[in-house]
């Protein structure tokens, strides 16, 4: 009886998954900006701005990681 293990990253150097790991880094990064900047702008509307949009405040937390991670 053979068995087969498939490591993540198996076969590549050390400097490619460092700058996986950067790139990683970076796009995480990228993401909590996107969330603390919809987040802020979307909190700083008045509620009658908010309700011409149709949202309400108790949503934009949600709108906010929608924007930045997707659904």
């Amino acid at each position: 009886m053979t068995a087969h293990t498939e490591t993540f990253l198996a076969g590549t150097s050390l400097s490619m998954r460092f700058a996986a790991f950067r790139a990683q880094l970076a796009d995480n990064a990228a993401k909590r900006k996107t969330y603390r900047t919809t987040l802020s702008e979307l909190e700083t509307l008045s509620t009658r701005d908010l309700a011409d949009l149709g949202i309400s405040r108790s949503m934009i937390k949600a709108i906010a990681h929608e924007a930045a991670y997707g659904k």
